[in-house]
Protein backbone atom coordinates (compact mmCIF):
# COMPACT_ATOMS: atom_id res chain seq x y z
CA UNK A 1 0.00 0.00 0.00
CA UNK A 2 1.33 3.26 -0.71
CA UNK A 3 0.98 6.51 1.62
CA UNK A 4 -1.71 8.16 -0.51
CA UNK A 5 -3.67 4.99 -0.01
CA UNK A 6 -2.90 3.44 3.65
CA UNK A 7 -5.01 4.95 6.48
CA UNK A 8 -4.84 8.24 8.72
CA UNK A 9 -4.47 7.34 12.31
CA UNK A 10 -4.85 10.43 14.70
CA UNK A 11 -2.44 9.31 18.19
CA UNK A 12 -3.23 10.83 21.57
CA UNK A 13 -0.71 9.68 24.79
CA UNK A 14 -1.14 9.90 28.12
CA UNK A 15 1.63 11.06 30.11
CA UNK A 16 1.36 10.40 33.35
CA UNK A 17 -1.39 8.11 35.54
CA UNK A 18 -4.23 9.86 36.28
CA UNK A 19 -3.53 12.58 33.59
CA UNK A 20 -5.79 12.84 29.94
CA UNK A 21 -4.88 12.01 26.69
CA UNK A 22 -3.42 14.43 24.57
CA UNK A 23 -3.46 14.69 20.52
CA UNK A 24 0.11 14.07 19.71
CA UNK A 25 0.15 13.60 15.98
CA UNK A 26 -0.72 11.83 12.86
CA UNK A 27 0.64 8.87 11.00
CA UNK A 28 -0.03 6.33 8.30
CA UNK A 29 -0.80 3.08 8.56
CA UNK A 30 -2.32 -0.43 6.85
CA UNK A 31 -4.77 -1.31 10.37
CA UNK A 32 -4.81 -0.62 14.20
CA UNK A 33 -2.53 -2.94 15.65
CA UNK A 34 0.65 -1.26 13.50
CA UNK A 35 -0.59 2.36 13.95
CA UNK A 36 -0.25 1.67 17.61
CA UNK A 37 2.87 0.43 17.38
CA UNK A 38 4.21 2.76 15.13
CA UNK A 39 2.96 5.31 17.26
CA UNK A 40 4.25 4.08 20.47
CA UNK A 41 8.28 4.12 18.39
CA UNK A 42 7.17 7.69 16.99
CA UNK A 43 5.71 9.49 19.91
CA UNK A 44 7.04 7.35 23.15
CA UNK A 45 10.60 7.24 22.55
CA UNK A 46 11.16 8.97 25.79
CA UNK A 47 9.30 6.43 27.81
CA UNK A 48 6.75 9.79 28.47
CA UNK A 49 3.86 7.31 27.65
CA UNK A 50 1.88 4.95 29.64
CA UNK A 51 -1.20 4.89 27.41
CA UNK A 52 -1.55 5.02 23.32
CA UNK A 53 -5.22 5.66 21.55
CA UNK A 54 -5.17 5.48 17.57
CA UNK A 55 -8.35 6.33 15.94
CA UNK A 56 -8.65 6.30 12.05
CA UNK A 57 -8.94 9.99 11.47
CA UNK A 58 -11.80 9.34 9.27
CA UNK A 59 -14.00 8.63 12.82
CA UNK A 60 -13.21 11.86 13.79
CA UNK A 61 -16.30 14.56 13.48
CA UNK A 62 -15.32 17.52 14.23
CA UNK A 63 -16.80 21.51 14.55
CA UNK A 64 -15.63 24.15 12.14
CA UNK A 65 -13.25 26.99 13.25
CA UNK A 66 -15.27 28.88 10.73
CA UNK A 67 -18.80 28.40 12.37
CA UNK A 68 -17.37 28.72 15.78
CA UNK A 69 -19.62 31.90 16.64
CA UNK A 70 -22.69 30.29 15.48
CA UNK A 71 -21.94 26.88 16.95
CA UNK A 72 -21.12 28.11 20.38
CA UNK A 73 -23.65 30.60 20.57
CA UNK A 74 -25.98 28.60 22.71
CA UNK A 75 -23.12 28.40 24.95
CA UNK A 76 -23.06 31.93 25.55
CA UNK A 77 -26.73 32.37 26.94
CA UNK A 78 -26.45 30.09 29.86
CA UNK A 79 -25.07 32.10 32.41
CA UNK A 80 -25.66 29.77 35.29
CA UNK A 81 -22.91 27.42 33.89
CA UNK A 82 -20.45 29.85 34.60
CA UNK A 83 -18.64 30.14 38.00
CA UNK A 84 -18.77 34.04 38.23
CA UNK A 85 -22.79 33.25 38.54
CA UNK A 86 -22.29 31.65 42.35
CA UNK A 87 -21.52 32.96 45.18
CA UNK A 88 -18.65 31.47 47.25
CA UNK A 89 -19.47 30.74 51.19
CA UNK A 90 -17.33 32.65 53.58
CA UNK A 91 -14.78 29.69 55.12
CA UNK A 92 -14.49 28.57 51.89
CA UNK A 93 -11.01 28.18 51.16
CA UNK A 94 -10.54 25.66 48.41
CA UNK A 95 -13.29 25.32 45.92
Amino acid sequence: MSQHTTPLWEVFVRARRGLAHTHVGSLHAPDAEMALRNARDLYTRRQEGVSIWVVPASAITASSPDEKDAFFDPAADKIYRHPTFYEVPDGVAHL
